[in-house]
């Protein structure tokens, strides 16, 4: 089977971002103590990322929107390797999280127009094949490369870690260079009526999709900010062996993305009602028993399988709501996701903050995927409604 080399320089860009993304919260302990902050304070390079992520991926793809896919894509890298550079050279917090929000610029915008790339370099059909595809990059990034960046942190510092990151992402624009050479240069497509579309986004039902988004994002986030900490304090987990439990996160979290989509392809209610269950479950169990590193690494793989099993079903549960603007309401969802990012972080910190410990942390999780499934409740009444009344439109014209 031949290699796609345009997916696999996309996906080499899903592996950076991914790393970025998700190796602050291996390092918050090393990062709070080299700083002088609380890890609580520490925590709020998460919220900063997820809210440049929700900024800039409009920003940044109506200023890319006209040039060629590969300039825009190669571009967009250059803010991820120079916002990692900055992070490795901060002198304080502050300017850390200056240089966090720079970095963040680049993701939304990365993901939107890779997507568009991906679905135009194979044969038609295999559009979503594609797109998954170069979001593997994403979840092996989880397996593989948080947790060895998670262990480069603790073994030489953070700031060789940020280093590394930014090698990662000269690598793929060198990658990019190479392999994106035969695309057409006008991939924009159909024109939207913004008018419309955002009309549909207005709609009850897709409000309330999306608001599922933003509570299934905030409960994972509220306690994978947290991870390392949680781990230490609440499963007496020795540092040296907390990058082995990320490597189980990253396990679950490929698991539930590829089940999450299987089971959506059955049935996208049963299975959210089904993961933010066991989302919820998972946070309430996990201080009770993970009180030592075996049933911790346990419960690390169910709960990533319910984090990111969510994903697809989520994003599909969007696009039926909001039929008549897929595009741009799959979009917004992924602002919504770094919403939630940004929520859950926050909410960790809080909690921390006044006073709670790891274990009310993990509590708040769940209390919020238990929020996602009231709200998944009227989300399902309210888009029954929407067909209804499509039906009943239809028929009178």
């Amino acid at each position: 089977m031949r290699t796609n080399t345009a997916l696999l320089s996309l996906s080499v860009g899903a592996f950076a971002i991914g790393a970025t993304e998700f190796s602050p919260m291996g390092m918050l302990p090393e990062i709070a103590g080299s700083l002088a902050v609380s890890i609580p304070t520490a925590g709020m390079l998460v919220v900063v990322y997820a809210l440049g992520v929700m900024l800039g991926a409009p920003i940044m793809t109506l200023l890319l929107i006209k040039r060629s896919p590969k300039a825009a894509l190669i571009f967009l890298m250059s803010i991820f390797t120079l916002g990692n550079i900055l992070s490795a050279l901060s002198p304080n917090y502050e300017m850390l999280l200056i240089a966090r929000f720079i970095t963040s610029l680049n993701h939304g915008a990365f993901f939107g127009i890779g997507a568009m790339v991906a679905t135009r370099v194979v044969a038609k059909g295999k559009e979503a094949g594609a797109i998954a595809g170069m979001f593997m990059g994403l979840t092996i990034a989880n397996i593989g490369g948080v947790p060895a960046i998670t262990r480069l942190s603790q073994l030489l510092g953070w700031r060789e870690s940020f280093f590394m990151i930014s090698i990662l992402g000269l690598v793929t624009m060198v990658t990019m260079v190479a392999l994106l050479r035969a695309l057409p240069r006008n991939m924009q497509g159909q024109e939207l009526n913004l008018r419309r579309e955002l009309q549909v986004l207005i709609r009850p039902a897709v409000l309330l999709a999306m608001l599922c988004t933003v509570l299934g994002a905030s409960a994972m986030f509220t306690f994978y900010t947290y991870i390392s900490p949680s781990l230490m304090f609440i499963s007496g987990v020795p540092e040296a062996q907390i990058s082995i439990m990320l490597v189980l996160v990253g396990l679950g979290f490929t698991l539930g993305n590829y089940l999450g989509g299987v089971w959506a392809n059955r049935s996208v209610s049963r299975t959210l009602y089904g993961l933010f269950t066991l989302l919820a479950l998972t946070m309430v169990l996990f201080p009770m028993v993970a009180s030592d590193s075996v049933t911790a690494g346990v419960m690390l793989v169910v709960w990533g399988l319910a984090s990111f099993g969510i994903v697809p079903p989520l994003q599909v549960k969007v696009m039926q709501v909001a039929s008549e603007a897929q595009a741009l309401a799959s979009s917004v969802n992924i602002g919504a996701f770094n919403l939630g990012n940004a929520i859950g972080a926050a909410l960790g910190a809080s909690v921390l903050a006044n006073g709670g410990d790891y274990s009310a942390v993990s509590y708040a999780g769940a209390a919020v995927a238990a929020g996602g499934l009231i709200i998944l409740q009227v989300t399902l009444r309210q888009a029954k409604r929407q067909r209804v009344m499509k039906v009943k439109h239809c028929t009178e014209n």
